[in-house]
């Protein structure tokens, strides 16, 4: 990416165009949002503010805030905009902008507006970019989740909630165009924080169209009062579509259908007795995966080498459960443990070829970047267990858009092992297996599932959903109505 895209995308430099902010602007008539005051806190060459001069005739002052000079100049050189007395423009920074005090010296409606940067924190620190808050785990994520990026977050996220506490406790509205994984968290924060919230909904976008960015986008309306806590959303495909579905809380989880949840929540048990576990994860395929080439081991670096056969497993990945590519297996993964913290000197004892093998790609196995194995045994992996090793397991792939459980036995009679993008249930003995797989492919299963995975989410699948249906009320449900 080159300098000049760099300062781009650290500064959200992508103007809304003016059709879109028309269409936003239209939209809110249509729902009855009248404002006295509207604010837009980066308004750019300021489109948004056209829109809402043009749109909203009975309000008294549209107040634009800019860090960028030479777009308020451009501003001040709109016709339309110059001569329309109503706005003001003033170049301020966000991130040290007192938004408390500018909402609390007004007391009629507010309505803000506008379009925060698309762009996580943790990518403006690749980019050199300071365009961002101060550096915190604002979240509070803990552990492990801190450690692997759950504390990473999209700019806008951090800019919408700091509005949001601005507005949520007086009658004011926000209309924001966000990922739509950012609306979920931002009502998320809503609902956890107890804030006031008296409607909510999103209007997918194209921003294929608007943005040249192929990023699964919305506008976020939200309108607060002073006591109202309605925990729900309703999403609609497009700023036009009339037809909706209900996103909400049930049991403090966000549900993406209540509609199909409501029908199906006797089978929701988030302490069901199906354990879905995670793949193994090694961060250096190029040394700890193999393919067997003519009965010969090759790593990712082109080496044949000599192994022993004992930490060597086969190995499944996320795209061959997800494309059905588990009859024929040719990959291979060393894995180097059989709990969580074992020490690793006795594959020394028992196949020194392998703890060779190790030593000698040391340089690449001790340049793994993750904290987690940090303290831990040399050539240690994670997501191993007594479960790894079991015969007979129901997997799916965590990042594909579909419901495609796969049944697999051992190979070759050994367990096969998949990478950590893949989830699966464990089992001594066939029967048991095939019994889950039955259960979990049935269109009461599909259905459950589907009515609590977000789809636009990177991994929309998670263990947290697969472990929330309860197994044995589905088979009695299923029994009762066959």
């Amino acid at each position: 990416m080159t300098q000049v895209s760099n300062v781009k995308v650290e500064y959200g430099d992508f103007q809304t165009p003016l059709e879109l902010t028309e269409r936003i602007c239209q939209k809110l008539v249509e729902l009855g949002i009248s404002p006295n005051v509207i604010i837009e806190p980066t308004c750019g060459i300021g489109n948004f503010i056209k829109a809402s001069a043009t749109l909203f005739k009975q309000t008294e002052k549209i107040i634009g805030l800019e860090i960028n000079p030479n777009y308020l100049e451009e501003i001040g050189k709109d016709d339309l905009l110059s001569k329309d007395k109503r706005i003001q423009t003033r170049q301020e920074d966000f991130f040290d902008f007192d938004w408390l005090s500018l909402t609390e010296e007004i007391n009629k409606t507010i309505l803000v507006l506008g379009n925060f940067p698309w762009v996580t924190n943790s990518y403006q620190g690749a980019i050199g970019g300071r365009n961002l808050p101060q550096k915190e785990n604002f979240q509070h994520h803990r552990g492990l989740d801190a450690i692997t990026g759950k504390s990473n977050f999209d700019i806008s996220e951090w800019m919408t909630i700091q509005t949001i506490q601005s507005l949520h406790n007086r009658d004011a509205c926000l209309a924001m165009l966000c990922k739509t994984s950012v609306s979920r968290k931002i009502l998320n924060h809503i609902q956890s924080h107890k804030l006031n919230l008296a409607y909510c909904a999103i209007y997918r976008i194209d921003a294929k169209k608007y943005f040249g960015v192929a990023v699964d986008a919305c506008l976020l309306f939200c309108k607060f009062d002073s006591n109202s806590k309605n925990y729900f959303c309703d999403v609609f495909n497009s700023l036009e579509e009339i037809k909706f579905y209900r996103i909400g809380y049930q049991n403090n989880i966000l549900i993406r259908d209540l509609k199909s949840f409501d029908r199906l929540s006797d089978l929701y048990e988030p302490k069901s007795g199906a354990k879905w576990r995670s793949g193994i994860k090694h961060d250096c395929s190029s040394v700890m995966e193999f393919r067997k080439i003519d009965n010969a081991f090759v790593n990712g670096l082109g080496e044949i080498v000599d192994l022993e056969e004992t930490y060597l497993f086969p190995l499944v990945k996320g795209s061959d459960v997800a494309q059905n590519r588990t009859e024929i297996i040719r990959r291979y993964v060393l894995v180097t443990q059989r709990s969580i913290g074992e020490s690793t000197e006795l594959i020394g004892d028992v196949a020194p070829k392998t703890w060779r093998y190790l030593e000698t790609h040391a340089e690449y196995l001790d340049a793994r970047k993750s904290k987690i194995y940090q303290g831990n045994p040399r050539f240690s992996i994670f997501g191993v267990g007594t479960y790894t090793f079991s015969p007979w397991k129901v997997a799916i792939c965590g990042l594909y858009k579909k419901l495609d459980f796969r049944l697999l036995e051992k190979f070759e009679a050994k367990p096969i092992i998949f990478d950590d993008t893949v989830y699966f249930l464990s089992f001594d003995d066939e029967k048991s297996a095939y019994q889950a797989f039955k259960l979990l492919t049935s269109p009461l299963a599909i259905e459950f599932y589907s009515s609590l995975i977000f789809w636009d989410e990177k991994r929309p699948i998670k263990t947290s959903i697969l472990n929330s249906l309860n197994l044995s009320v589905l088979s009695e449900r299923l029994s009762s109505s066959s």
